[in-house]
């Protein structure tokens, strides 16, 4: 047994942690093949106890990505057995239903040994560039076509990589280079973490870490429980309607605090779509858990106590809870609504603490070439977003994810990698919601091909039909368009060409504004005149005045 950790220990032991995971994390950056890993940070890191809880996450990465593998190791020993486990064996999965939500999210855990005796486990993800079948595109009927299922099984056998698996995926992805690469990032990123936790351990004189775990978890339960107690007792309720692919999708939501937490309920909510814009559980309960952690406790660290206090359900025929095998690629299109969903509950609760809706899932471009006459193939996604919603004291930010936090894709990477060309990259006036706030802005880009070939486009966009609605008084953020160079309007859904020689347009939506137009400071205006956020004509229009740059 490891010796009795005081409070001033335990907290230079919590410390160290969170520097292990981050260091984990920047690791798998650092090491990563794709854009997604290298340049977005798509991933997420953390370390569990033996049972399986997940004690400390990095800092860097994706609320859908670590609150789902939060949830995710316990099915991993499910299968791995902590007594069966081997030093140098590594675990991988991409099992929506059991990781992140849908195939193209890698789910890497290996166990971590002291002495010859496991001590802890370390899981990481990130969102790998293809995982084959149709690609991104969400117009496949069922998880079989949308890609490569690996079950929860080896990557590594005491240290040996299973090259057959390696085989496999090699021969299912378009870009087998950059899919291996993130493969190799992914294991060689836990055993990063896994080696300064060993260091931590020694210096610390600790034999195990579930004990130290057990007290973080305490602390963390108190800490959680003490700010929900601060919350006025009672139930709110939700909806919000999104575009969705064949019709308009209903999010429900009953959000209830009590003496036992925050609860979730989304009865109520649309039945499954026949495309992949469904979304599995795991992911639902990520983000709808983390909308409550951004309004209640958002300073308190993320852990298996915490989100202990947060419960979500959701009826099963419903498209918050897609059931195996219903085709779940972009499960993106409903989750990262829930935190708004969460947001409008606790708005008839909470007053002057809930920021306006904002784009929600991301605007991220999507796009292949087939190789044809001596030209290669390839296929990216460049991460964009549109604006956040105003806050109560504050605008809304621009070109800014929420609540991914995913980072934007500098567009010389795109172009280094790739023959495509970005004509256009610049914030888009108007799209905010006008308010007291106004809401972030949305950005437009403009793509082209170098090549004399036509590009293959994944859309799959939202907030083009329902877009982001204001608070308090504040007007909607704009809608997004998709169409062609030449003037053709394209689909917010589904697999498109873009023609040689044509470009697509893409123009991001805004965030809603917060608060009454006709309140917002003429020094606020003038200043949105001067950096050509609002046109005179939307200052007009939206505000009801005339515009002033001065």
């Amino acid at each position: 047994m490891s010796p009795r950790i005081d409070q001033i220990q335990l907290q230079m032991i919590w410390s160290r942690l969170i520097s292990a995971v981050e260091e984990q994390a920047r690791s798998l950056i650092r090491a990563g093949f794709s854009t997604s890993t290298r340049e977005a940070g798509d991933v997420s890191a953390g370390v569990f106890n033996t049972r399986g809880e997940m004690i400390a996450q990095a800092v860097t990465g994706t609320p859908g990505h670590i609150n789902s593998m939060a949830r995710s190791v316990k099915h991993f020993l499910e299968v791995f057995p902590v007594a069966t486990a081997q030093e140098g064996d590594v675990y991988i999965t991409n099992d929506p239903w059991k990781a992140t939500g849908h195939l193209s999210d890698l789910s890497v855990v290996t166990p971590i040994f002291k002495a010859g005796r496991l001590v802890a486990l370390f899981a990481c993800t990130t969102h790998v560039v293809d995982i084959g079948g149709n690609g991104p595109s969400p117009e496949s009927r069922d998880v079989y076509g949308e890609g490569l299922f690996i079950p929860i099984m080896k990557i590594a056998e005491r240290g040996v990589m299973n090259e057959s698996l390696l085989q496999i995926v090699r021969a299912n992805v378009k870009e087998p280079v950059q899919v291996e690469g993130d493969i190799f990032a992914l294991v060689a990123c836990n055993e990063v973490g896994g080696k300064r936790l060993l260091t931590i351990m020694d210096e610390c004189g600790l034999t195990e870490i579930d004990t130290v775990g057990d007290e973080i978890f305490a602390r963390s339960r108190k800490a959680m429980m003490d700010e929900i107690a601060k919350l006025p007792r009672g139930t709110w309720h939700n909806k919000m309607t999104i575009d969705g692919f064949e019709a308009p999708i209903d999010l429900c939501a009953a959000v209830t605090v009590d003496e036992t937490g925050v609860h979730i309920d989304m009865t109520g909510t649309s039945e499954p779509s026949r495309y992949g814009i469904n979304c599995p559980m795991c992911y639902t309960e990520a983000y709808a858990s983390f909308g409550v952690k951004c309004l209640v406790a958002p300073h308190l660290p993320n852990n298996a106590a915490t989100m202990a206090c947060i419960t979500v359900s959701a009826p099963e025929n419903c498209i918050a809870n897609a059931q195996f095998p219903r085709p779940v690629v972009a499960r993106s299109t409903i989750g990262m609504f829930l935190p708004d969903l969460v947001f409008g509950c606790f708005e008839q609760a909470l007053e002057n603490r809930v920021p306006a809706e904002s784009t929600g899932t991301l605007w991220n471009i999507r796009l292949g070439q087939q190789p044809e006459a001596g030209q290669p193939g390839f296929m990216v996604t460049t991460f964009h977003s549109g604006g956040t919603g105003a806050r109560p004291a504050l605008d809304g930010l621009s070109a800014t994810p929420f609540p991914s936090g995913i980072r934007n894709v500098p567009v010389e990477v795109t172009e280094a990698i790739t023959s495509l060309v970005i004509w256009r990259k610049e914030f888009r006036p108007d799209s905010g919601g006008a308010g007291q706030q106004r809401g972030g802005l949305g950005q437009t880009m403009e793509i082209g091909n170098r090549a004399d070939l036509p590009l293959n486009f994944y859309a799959r966009y939202e907030r083009v039909e329902n877009p982001a609605k204001g608070r308090q008084g504040g007007s909607p953020g704009h809608p997004g368009r998709v169409s062609l160079g030449s003037g053709g309007k394209l689909r917010a859904k589904g697999l498109q060409t873009i023609p040689v020689g044509d470009t697509v347009v893409i123009e991001m939506p805004g965030g809603g504004g917060y608060g009454d137009p006709r309140a917002r400071s003429a020094e606020a205006l003038a200043h949105d005149l001067r950096c050509g956020y609002v046109t005179e004509a939307g200052a007009a229009d939206s505000y009801g005045r005339p515009a002033d740059k001065r």
